[in-house]
């Protein structure tokens, strides 16, 4: 695959999953898509509400602990990736009320541009943010290691989908509403997946994305839930509701 050829532009042209060859292991744990962020024994105790980590000219990347958030029960995270042109901040204001309801902490990242780095080109800049962001996350919040959740809308459905899948040793879960493809094969451990689709999205279409990607999965032995509805390219508050109540009961 010629380098300037994109994955989103190669999802256009072939209408197919577009996948990157495996990474070789000389390559950085950016390069590989592999977080180095753990949680910790003893985290500092943060008070629940909003926490911003990062502030690029009005692109804020936001940590959100629910009101029941207690540091002597810990709780599961969620580290949920905007759409293309989105940022942290609007993701939170979707996501609050199902992560109320079930007593969800948020790691809410924005992008420096309008998609994030592995769905333009490789892993980078992104990536190794987003690792630091999961490691303030982890040292400051008591979180449920059974209940680690990653995933998004769209292009952060994308990114999420396939940084879980690479890190299914760290994530227990994988929540993805609406992606588009999986971006490579480096996969470890083996989490469980929630997706979702639309029927009719007119952005990235059902049957060359959703459907795909579940069948694949499924093939691959994951466990997979896929909510299909009929609707366009979208995530419903009831759909956010019901994949972090999959999260804290699964």
């Amino acid at each position: 695959m010629p380098h300037s050829l994109t994955r989103r532009r190669l999802l256009q042209t072939t209408g197919a999953t577009a996948l990157a060859l495996a990474m070789p292991a000389a390559r950085t744990a950016a390069e590989s898509g592999r977080f180095t962020a753990r949680p910790v024994a003893s985290p500092k105790t943060l008070a629940p509400g909003e926490h911003i980590l990062s502030d690029d000219n009005g692109r804020r990347t936001v940590l959100y602990l629910p009101p029941s958030y207690d540091p002597a029960q810990p709780a599961p995270l969620y580290v949920m990736f905007h759409g293309a042109r989105g940022d942290g901040a609007s993701t939170l204001q979707q996501e609050r009320a199902a992560a109320d309801e079930h007593g969800v902490i948020l790691l809410c990242p924005s992008t420096r541009q309008g998609t994030w780095d592995g769905i333009r080109d490789d892993f980078a800049h992104d990536f190794s943010a987003v690792d630091g962001w999961l490691q303030n996350t982890f040292a400051s919040c008591a979180v449920d290691t059974a209940r680690l959740a990653i995933g998004g809308f769209s292009d952060g459905a994308t990114y999420g989908l396939s940084l879980g899948l690479i890190n299914g040793d760290l994530f227990t879960h994988v929540i993805a509403h609406s992606p588009g493809f999986i971006i490579n094969d480096n996969r470890h451990g083996k989490p469980k997946v929630y997706l979702s689709h639309g029927r009719q999205d007119d952005v990235l279409p059902f049957d060359r994305c959703g459907a795909v990607i579940a069948a694949r999965l499924e093939r691959e032995q994951y466990t997979v839930r896929f909510d299909v509805f009929d609707g366009k390219h979208t995530a419903s508050p009831e759909l956010r509701s019901a994949a972090l109540a999959w999260l804290a009961g699964a």
